[in-house]
């Protein structure tokens, strides 16, 4: 079987002092080993939307397709433990440490690998016995969704992991809140299912593609920062039934329901996707996608590219429009950033990003430690730079920097992060090292149309303007609907003026000008291209009429 790759959250647990244990009582060590097995772990697994991949003696490798489910599994499992453990005597006691991250893996033939597996691993090692070690980034993707405690271990380096990485310790059973603490929402802001697509067509084929637009849907939209998704196997148990999405929406504890279905109409494939409130079972945002099927696995990654970047930036939307109307008054961090991210998709407006500022800034003072805050302050400050918005340039390219680096410190598998990087080395003047950090942030993130269209940029000021253009012109495909698609249009027209299609760089920098009036740089280069083809015009017919 080929090898894929997917996100995922591992779980890896072992046995505390497993040999000690076998030393002194084998058989009954084994014994209450097997009947944990069979009567906790994995029932909690199968409970949590989990998969075991495989167990090696005292070892356990599993994969969850949410860092809340794997959270919820291992934090079960552990206070279970902690319960049976008190009739037992505390030299043969079982305790498990387990160890969680979230990353990117390869499957093959049942089998999982990547540095994500690796780290697990590792963190699992640090875990007390009895306790439970994350990543950062599984701290940052939990936070607000779980009542847990999560306890700063610091920086780690872990063997064989070139980047030190920050690791949280949790406790056992859920700290009780404190009087004075806000009841968190059950339900996380983003939260969703992709039911699966459904083929209107007979054709085989067409349902096959159908099961693999939802299967990649799914996976990239898990990349959202703090979505909480149901894994692929939940969903697909919905396949072909008529129920209504309200009702799966409570099912499965989600607040939005993703439906669609795949259709040919003669030599194209047309893609109907609806987002749904599943409170209220009302449209929050439909469209249509059009492809060419004659190869199926280019129009599957391009559809899928597409409607990851839509759903991403309407689903923030939403979620920022529920927070002003829900809890305007009084407000968490992580409402204040997704109101800042909100604000950010809007179109280019210095007035727009001091509003973002000014919200994060204050997720800053509600949670110092916040990853997802330094990285969209970074990312305003580096853009308002490049734009010529900014007041200090100084001033704002060090405390960009500074926030970006500890953002990459705290999760150095953040695809935005990476982007921000790029950004910032560009307007730097660093070029080559901007071109590095984009590579890096589209390797972690596919559909990540920012960067891709940083990579087009960052090749053209490297005088590579013929390998910029198809990095542009897929982020325009990727998200042709993006306030920010201007930079791409504008950059298209720099690449064509510098190979001398003078009439293509006319075409797009009038499209970036209609797209924002306000952008003087635009107006510059699009007069003096004007003013130059018509002086050459004049001095063309003049040459012919003498």
């Amino acid at each position: 079987m080929a090898a894929t790759g997917r996100l995922a959250a591992i779980l890896t647990a072992d046995v505390a002092g497993y040999s000690r244990l076998i030393g002194a009582d084998e058989e009954g060590t084994l014994g209450r080993l097997k009947a944990i097995h069979t009567e906790l772990i994995y029932p909690a697994i199968a409970a949590h939307n989990g998969r075991i991949v495989k167990t090696t003696g005292d070892g356990l490798l599993a994969e969850f397709g949410s860092v809340v489910d794997a959270l919820r599994c291992a934090s079960e499992v552990q206070a279970e433990m902690a319960e049976r453990n008190t009739a037992i005597t505390p030299g043969l006691r079982v305790d498990f440490r387990i160890g969680i991250h979230q990353g990117d893996i390869v499957v093959e033939d049942g089998d999982i690998f990547g540095d994500a597996v690796n780290i697990a691993a590792r963190l699992e090692g640090l875990a007390e016995p009895g306790g439970i070690c994350v990543s950062a980034r599984v701290r940052g993707d939990a936070e607000g969704k779980l009542d847990l405690a999560f306890e700063d271990m610091g920086q780690q380096q872990l063997k064989n992991i070139a980047r030190p990485m920050r690791a949280y310790a949790i406790a056992a059973t859920p700290l009780p809140p404190s009087p004075g603490d806000r009841v968190a929402n059950p339900t996380p802001r983003i939260s969703l299912a992709v039911l699966p697509f459904a083929s209107l067509s007979a054709d085989k084929e067409q349902e096959y593609f159908a099961d693999a637009v939802t299967d990649d849907l799914t996976t990239d939209l898990s990349r959202i920062a703090d979505s909480f998704v149901i894994a692929r196997t939940t969903a697909f148990s919905y396949k072909g039934k008529a129920v209504d999405v309200r009702q799966i929406a409570r099912e499965l504890g989600v607040r939005y329901v993703i439906e669609g279905s795949v259709r040919r109409i003669g030599e194209r494939v047309q893609v109907n996707v609806q987002l749904i409130d599943g409170e209220s079972g009302s449209h929050v945002w439909a469209d249509r996608f059009d492809t060419d099927p004659r190869d199926l696995a280019e129009a599957q990654s391009e559809i899928t590219g597409r409607l990851a970047r839509t759903l991403d930036a309407e689903l923030v939307r939403d979620a920022g429009r529920r927070i002003e109307l829900e809890r305007a008054a009084d407000p968490d961090a992580r409402d204040l950033v997704m109101r800042a991210q909100a604000l950010f998709n809007q179109p280019l407006s210095p007035a727009v990003h001091r509003q973002a500022l000014d919200l994060l800034e204050r997720a800053l003072v509600l949670d110092p430690g916040s990853v997802d805050a330094r990285i969209l302050i970074a990312y305003i400050l580096a853009s308002d730079i490049g734009d010529g918005f900014s007041t200090s340039v100084q001033r704002d390219q060090a405390r960009a920097d500074k926030l970006i680096c500890e953002a990459l410190e705290c999760d150095p598998s953040r695809s935005q992060a990476h982007n921000v990087m790029g950004l910032l080395r560009r307007v730097q003047g660093r070029w080559a090292e901007s071109q590095v950090e984009l590579e890096m942030a589209v390797a972690l993130d596919r559909n990540n149309a920012p960067a891709i269209r940083g990579l087009g940029q960052a090749m053209l000021l490297q005088a590579k303007p013929e390998a910029a253009i198809s990095y542009l012109e897929k982020g325009i495909r990727l998200d042709p609907r993006s306030p920010y698609i201007l930079i791409g249009y504008n950059t298209l027209g720099r690449c064509h003026l510098s190979l001398g299609h003078t009439d293509e760089a006319v075409d797009f920098f009038r499209k970036a000008r209609a797209l924002n009036p306000g952008i003087w740089h635009v107006h510059l280069l699009l007069a003096g291209l004007l003013a130059s083809e018509a002086i050459s015009t004049r001095q063309r017919t003049k040459s012919w009429r003498h």
